[in-house]
């Protein structure tokens, strides 16, 4: 994945990471500034608690900062309606529970709900799902889906927000939690793709550092409700990582050089 314009899509300017609505000045975390442009992978990474959530909320215009200000697509953040946010940011949680028993062809139409005038809903849908490899589990109701299904109906949903739409955003809180390495592997693909073709942005809450050397152009590392580092996506970045989780890491390099990170922590000698 490669950021392809330095374009400002969105900024956050001298944003403190905290939600409170009150916080006493000696205590408040430290001040700081983001940009993410259109096209850009970023990946956000961090011990548990550490912030890695709210930033993303942050980012998301979900949430209001404690100080600070944020722009999107030079705007305020006050400035924006729901309806006509949704319509240029779309965003995966760490967990997207439904009330009821939905069928997955309707969650996924959910993501197209702000458009006052949808005629083509059907083919998106269908497409979104297609893209997402949940185009058999269309006529499936979610509570009978396994969790690696339900997370691929609800990237579907998120493809089909954003599908008639350039240079928009994408953020995902932890979209790996739980599922096997092929399913990981065509999440990552998928969100590349669709991204791609549409040169929207991608910020991705992530635990796996290789997934983020691999797959990201740039690292945000928090750590204590601290923006700790922003750092290019490369082996420069590993004694960060030492660092961020208290460990002693070694690189390796895979036959197509690709940058694997290990743990020297703790590890086991196999027969």
């Amino acid at each position: 994945m490669s950021a392809q314009s330095s374009t400002t899509l969105l900024q956050l300017n001298d944003v403190h990471l905290s939600l409170r609505s009150f916080c006493a000045e000696r205590q408040s975390p430290r001040p700081f500034k983001l940009v993410v442009s259109p096209g850009e992978r970023v990946a956000i990474l961090g011990p548990s608690g550490a912030g890695k959530t709210t930033l993303l909320r942050l980012m998301a215009l979900d949430a209001r900062p404690f100080k600070g200000e944020i722009l999107f697509k030079a705007r305020t953040q006050q400035s924006w309606l729901a309806a006509e946010l949704s319509r240029h940011r779309a965003v995966l949680p760490q967990s997207c529970q439904v009330a009821f028993g939905l069928e997955v062809k309707l969650v996924i139409a959910l993501g197209r709900v702000a458009r006052t005038s949808d005629p083509f809903v059907s083919d998106m849908v269908f497409e979104a799902a297609r893209l997402a490899r949940a185009d058999h589990l269309l006529s499936r109701r979610c509570d009978t889906l396994s969790g690696g299904e339900y997370a691929r109906v609800h990237l579907a949903r998120v493809f089909a927000q954003l599908w008639d739409t350039s240079d928009g955003l994408i953020l995902v809180d932890e979209p790996l939690a739980a599922l096997d390495l092929g399913l990981q592997d065509c999440i990552l693909q998928a969100l590349d793709t669709f991204a791609s073709e549409r040169h929207h942005a991608i910020v991705a809450v992530l635990h796996d550092v290789n997934h983020a050397l691999q797959n990201f152009d740039r690292l945000l590392l928090i750590k204590d409700g601290q923006l700790y580092a922003d750092v290019v996506s490369n082996s420069q970045a590993v004694p960060l990582f030492e660092s961020l989780y208290g460990l002693r890491l070694e690189c390796l390099r895979t036959t197509d050089n690709a940058l694997v990170v290990a743990s020297l922590t703790n590890r086991r000698e196999v027969a």
